[in-house]
């Protein structure tokens, strides 16, 4: 196999690398508010905010922080759903030079807790509605000073927003702090190389951990990811998209509208199919971002299929496989060439591969964005390059990488190899590379199981019993054989589809072993089959694997 194979795409489809310069999101923000102050740059529901509008909101805001001793390198926590306050606040923490770090509204308050306890959170900004999680926290984090409450749209509403009672911290409605604050705010020297974000994984295989992430990291790799599929004219950009800013997907959504100058269209609650179809209706999107899960709720959704996708350029996807079915389906409503698959991880930025959409190769993943690199090495050594078609972990280098992880240096080193003169970000994710340079997934490498010395992939397994009419969802795990230590026992969980659920479920997981014995070699056959209500997901749509552990 050549060394980078994928170069000759780049050269197919005359994929160029970005200019990158030493910005901030709060410095795109304040050159967009004075070159094109009247654009649109952020809608929700029926509010629109222009660049000059959300400038001068992010000054306040941080005039407002900066009064209250929070600066460079303080952590500001943002436990919010997808709302404009959250990505002002992004702003105004970018042009302080402080530290974010995204708390998902979903959290029990003991993991509220202890994220802000593990990132050092100073203060606060939390919806109205959470105030019910903040008060459930027995004892608060000794590091949070205080706490600022938003309303859905209390920046211009006369209500009076419902402030939680906390002990020994400092609450403070977000529209009275930034009433009485200047629209302009002097300009911090912010080194592009520091801490932007603490982003934490999602823990499905592990304790979650904070990934450091640099403004520097964040946005090369939203225009290395742009670049890769061709969408570098961003000249009137609309992005639609309903992934949760606390995830590290949801805030390069937004990031990138502040680096090209787009307008962000927020979707405070993912499920409300019918307002997103308004919205799109409304607004037709230039560039479209959802998990495969919701792109299958807007299909169901007749209004999906009345709206002008003329003006798409392309629908992204990502953070779980998309099937087939939904690939066509999703192509005869938005027209052909116009989706793309991404992937990644919060260490990474989170894209480190793409698929070009007028480059797609079903079954794969993509290729790597321009201006990295990508190795497949061997599982046991991690040095060992592998062959083409041959299956090992998947390593990325490049300027997307996270600066490592807080507070956790043995994770980092793990993780962070240096290799050839490169700083490798080793993922943990199983592989191979064709002779295009198109990456194939196989599993997370802890997904990974040992039967009598083989490797199982949970991936494959998941692939081809889902095709059953029987199953809606399902999802293969790995427990310890007892009786043969070093290996593992094959668990299928399964969610029936809707006609099968009254079925006798002795008769149905017969029928799915002998499917299996059919279909595939003897020792991938799961030896255990659970029929559960329903697979639990994670909050961007991924198969939450440790809570199935867990239950077992």
């Amino acid at each position: 196999m050549k060394s980078q194979p994928w170069l000759e795409i780049y050269n197919e489809l005359n994929i160029e690398m970005p200019r990158f310069a030493d910005h901030t999101m709060g410095t795109y923000l304040e050159a967009h508010a004075q070159a094109k102050s009247d654009a649109i740059a952020l809608t929700m529901f029926d509010k629109s905010m222009t660049f000059a509008e959300c400038n001068a909101h992010a000054n306040r805001l941080a005039n407002a922080l900066s009064k209250r001793n929070i600066g460079q390198g303080d952590v500001v926590g943002l436990h919010m759903l997808n709302i404009l306050q959250y990505v002002i606040a992004l702003a105004a923490i970018s042009k302080l030079g402080a530290i974010g770090t995204g708390i998902s509204p979903i959290m029990a308050p003991v993991e509220v807790a202890h994220q802000m306890l593990d990132a050092n959170v100073k203060a606060l900004l939390s919806l109205e509605d959470l105030g019910a999680t903040l008060e459930g926290i027995a004892e608060l984090p000794s590091c949070l000073e205080q706490v600022i409450i938003c309303g859905i749209q209390d920046y211009d509403s006369s209500r009076t927003v419902s402030n939680p009672k906390l002990n020994g911290v400092e609450v403070t409605a977000f529209k009275e702090l930034i009433s009485d604050q200047s629209d302009h705010f002097e300009p911090i020297d912010v080194n592009p190389d520091s801490i932007f974000m603490i982003q934490y994984t999602g823990g499905t295989t592990g304790a979650p951990k904070g990934a450091q992430l640099s403004h520097r990291a964040l946005i090369c790799n939203a225009q290395m990811a742009f670049a890769t599929n061709h969408q570098s004219n961003t000249q009137g950009m609309t992005l639609g998209s309903a992934f949760p800013l606390f995830h590290v997907a949801g805030l390069t959504n937004a990031l990138s509208c502040m680096v090209f100058g787009g307008q962000y269209l927020l979707f405070p609650d993912p499920r409300d199919t019918d307002h997103i179809c308004a919205v799109f209706k409304a607004i037709p999107p230039t560039h479209m971002v959802a998990v495969p899960a919701l792109y299958e709720m807007l299909l169901a959704n007749p209004a999906f299929k009345e709206i002008d996708f003329s003006h798409l350029l392309v629908a992204h996807t990502g953070a779980a496989p998309v099937t087939q079915a939904t690939l066509k389906a999703l192509t005869a409503v938005i027209g052909n060439n116009k989706i793309s698959d991404g992937f990644g991880m919060t260490e990474t930025g989170p894209t480190h591969v793409v698929h070009p959409n007028r480059r797609y190769k079903l079954g794969s993943v993509g290729i790597p964005i321009i201006g990295s690199d990508l190795r497949i090495v061997d599982t046991d050594t991690g040095s060992h390059v592998v062959g083409v078609g041959e299956v090992g972990e998947i390593i990325t280098s490049g300027p997307h990488l996270m600066s490592g992880y807080l507070n956790r240096p043995d994770a980092t080193a793990e993780s962070m190899r240096e290799m050839d003169g490169k700083l490798w970000m080793y993922t943990g994710d199983v592989g191979y590379i064709d002779e295009e340079g198109y990456l194939f997934l196989c599993d997370r490498a802890k997904d990974m199981l040992i039967v009598g010395g083989y490797k199982v992939f949970s991936v494959e397994l998941e692939d081809k019993l889902c095709s059953l009419p029987e199953i809606a969802s399902c999802a293969v795990i790995g427990t310890p054989d007892e009786r043969r230590p070093g290996n593992d026992v094959v668990n299928l969980f399964v969610e029936l589809a809707e006609a099968y659920k009254q079925s006798n479920p002795d008769q149905l997981a017969e029928q799915i072993t002998l499917f299996c014995r059919a279909n595939m070699a003897a020792f991938k056959v799961p030896k255990k089959i659970h029929f559960i209500d329903s697979i639990p997901l994670t909050a961007v749509g991924k198969i939450d694997k440790k809570s199935l552990r867990k239950s077992e």
